[in-house]
């Protein structure tokens, strides 16, 4: 077996400095997303911060009361319990994600082309057919009597003293595919970096944050299943915002919660950005690689992989891959044993739900595609560019979610609440889409020996694409806006559709009704052509370091 060469860290020479017209270009590109931001993130913001300090809602006039809600969420039990429940939840994806990930991208790095390709299909299949509701619902067939196999652990939902556990089991293996998948794409590029060790760290602290901030705002899953019950054992603080501001009509207690939460995943933001720019973290695409699975330029004995190599890494898939499907199979099981998809899954069910997410995704990341090209690749502030992404840090990981409760009022204002108009997302920026597209632009600029449009502009512009792709997936798999913006049934999304019958006396929904047989052929062939030409060529390094594989 060959031992992998370690890679020599080769200094990355200064970029030079852009003419001055190239700046003013910069800072004119970042204009949207600054708006974007002010409209549809800080003004939220402030808007939920206000709510908080009044009382009253839609029920009773609005009269400020100071900080008497926060007293009130601060001071009783459900805050705390939903707190530490909702981070609780967090744990197993977590060591998912920062313990599993790398340790499978390391196997199938060191194992080589084949074993590498082989992980990266499946894990696209992973992810184009995650959808929360519809494993919420695969997971309930379990407490039938004739519930499929490991599914049979939901009817610990039914009890409070077990609900808890049983809740964090299911949440573990509903996402363990899906976040194998994830961490697998951001674990594989580190490895490729010309300082590799240092790189993952960077990677896995980033991943963690992420990890955490998604947790904290976990909604889908345990609303479809527990609704927070029995007896608020299972309450989360998105299922304590929404109950207090749309069960309850209490706004402020509910924009309190949510400003709360706002805080944390503020501070989660700010720290992910610091660390990524402050380990001058970047992203690069190096060249095609030849039919061994080689780059041009590259030292063919790293590049190919002994057979104990080979072994490891396809018995490090296949264990990865057992694992997964006993844990997707609830789902697996719901998904052959079909539905009424006529109600879940219409066509106009599918238009709401697929129309809106493709709009939201094209206009959020392009917007962002715009400032990533101006900050990272046009760098107005030269090498102290990437400190621009600062102001944006406190929304990095923030979704729907904590600013439900002002976005609702502002559509309740503007008279949309209940139209088609309101089903498309509120953020006009996707804050996660700067972040990474900012990250390669610099990566590229400072590698750049052509044109700003060839050596910068159409090396990123793929990403955009898969960046796009992936914010389509999230917000049509998203439950909560929806939820809040639709009343009438004929604007209900097939989320929404599927948690109403959940919640109703019909059985049990068409499982896979939200992630129809077109869409997931379409969306798995694009996300593997992605995987194999583009994203199995992107290179993570820190601290200036030239990613080891690259062309002379």
């Amino acid at each position: 077996m060959n031992s992998p060469i370690p890679p020599t860290p080769v200094p990355v020479p200064p970029a030079a400095r852009p003419p001055a017209s190239y700046r003013a270009l910069g800072w004119l590109l970042a204009v949207p997303a600054l708006l974007g931001t002010l409209i549809t993130l800080v003004l939220p913001t402030v808007q939920t911060i206000v709510l908080s300090l009044h009382s009253g809602g839609v029920l009773q006039p609005s009269r400020f009361v100071g900080l008497d809600n926060y007293g009130k969420v601060l001071g009783g039990e459900e805050f705390w319990r939903a707190l530490g429940f909702t981070l609780s939840l967090t744990v197993g994806p977590l060591l998912v994600a920062v313990v599993v990930g790398p340790l499978l991208a390391l196997a199938l790095d060191r194992g080589g082309a084949l074993p590498r390709r082989a992980g990266l299909v499946v894990s696209s299949l992973a992810i184009v057919t995650f959808s929360p509701i519809g494993v919420a619902a695969a997971w309930l067939r379990g407490t039938s009597p004739d519930g499929p196999g490991i599914a049979t652990l939901a009817e610990g939902l039914r009890d409070p003293a077990t609900a808890p556990g049983t809740l964090r089991l299911v949440v573990v293996a509903a996402t363990f595919g899906v976040v194998c998948a994830l961490a697998l794409t951001a674990f594989l590029p580190a490895l490729r970096g010309g300082t590799a060790g240092r790189a993952t760290v960077v990677v896995a602290v980033l991943v963690a944050l992420a990890t955490v901030a998604v947790g904290a705002q976990a909604f889908s899953i345990g609303m479809a299943l527990t609704r927070g019950g029995p007896e608020r054992a299972t309450q989360t603080l998105a299922g304590l915002q929404y109950d207090f501001a749309f069960r309850m009509a209490q706004f402020g207690p509910g924009a309190a919660v949510a400003a709360l939460t706002g805080v944390l995943l503020g501070v989660l933001g700010i720290v992910a950005v610091v660390v990524a720019v402050a380990a001058r973290l970047r992203v690069t695409v190096l060249p095609e690689r030849d039919r061994r699975g080689a780059f041009p330029g590259s030292d063919p004995g790293r590049s190919r992989a002994g057979g104990g190599g080979v072994v490891a890494g396809a018995v490090a898939l296949v264990l990865v891959v057992a694992v997964g499907l006993v844990c997707a199979w609830p789902w697996i099981s719901g998904v052959l044993a079909g539905g009424d998809g006529a109600v879940s899954g219409g066509l106009r069910a599918q238009v709401n739900t697929w129309v809106p997410a493709v709009a939201g995704a094209l206009v959020s990341v392009g917007v962002a595609y715009l400032a990533a090209l101006g900050i990272g690749g046009l760098r107005p502030l030269g090498a102290r560019s990437e400190w621009l992404l600062l102001p944006f840090a406190p929304w990095l990981f923030v979704g729907t979610g904590p600013l439900g409760v002002a976005d609702w009022q502002n559509m309740r204002n503007l008279r949309l609440v209940d139209t088609f108009f309101a089903l498309f997302p509120p953020l006009l920026v996707s804050v996660p889409a700067l972040l990474v597209l900012t990250l390669l632009c610099k990566g590229l600029a400072e590698r750049n020996d052509r044109d700003f449009f060839g050596g910068v502009l159409l090396p990123s512009l793929p990403m955009a694409g898969v960046l796009a792709g992936a914010v389509t997936l999230v917000n049509a798999q998203d439950v909560l806006w929806p939820l809040l913006v639709a009343q009438s049934p004929e604007l209900f999304t097939v989320p929404v559709t599927q948690m109403g019958r959940l919640g109703g006396f019909h059985g049990v929904p068409d499982v896979g009704a939200s992630t129809p047989l077109v869409v997931v052929v379409v969306a798995l062939a694009a996300v593997v052509a992605a995987q194999l030409r583009y994203l199995d060529r992107l290179a993570v390094s820190v601290n200036g370091s030239r990613p080891a594989r690259t062309s002379p």
